[in-house]
């Protein structure tokens, strides 16, 4: 696990521990104490990713196209 704390780290820097969080617990091969803990570090990662892809779909949708669709700007996003 990373010592990063995950509110500070990229999509792909949560994605990528994710991954190794479950390919761990999927191994069984962790004590019960550190799974439970593997398993609470993995639901903030998924929380962070999600938070992340949320934040890129609401870029996307405020990107204004002209008639031609070439984008002319941006439109504000509500509750941003």
């Amino acid at each position: 696990m990373s010592e990063t704390p995950v509110a500070e780290m990229s999509f792909e820097e949560a994605m990528r521990e994710l991954e190794g969080v479950v390919g761990q617990l999927e191994r069984g091969d962790v004590a019960l104490d550190a799974s439970i803990k593997l398993y609470e570090r993995g639901a903030e990662l998924k929380a962070r990713c999600e938070a992340k892809l949320k934040e890129a779909e609401e870029k996307v949708a405020a990107i204004t196209l002209s008639a031609d669709g070439v984008p002319t700007g941006l439109t504000p996003v509500e509750g941003a």
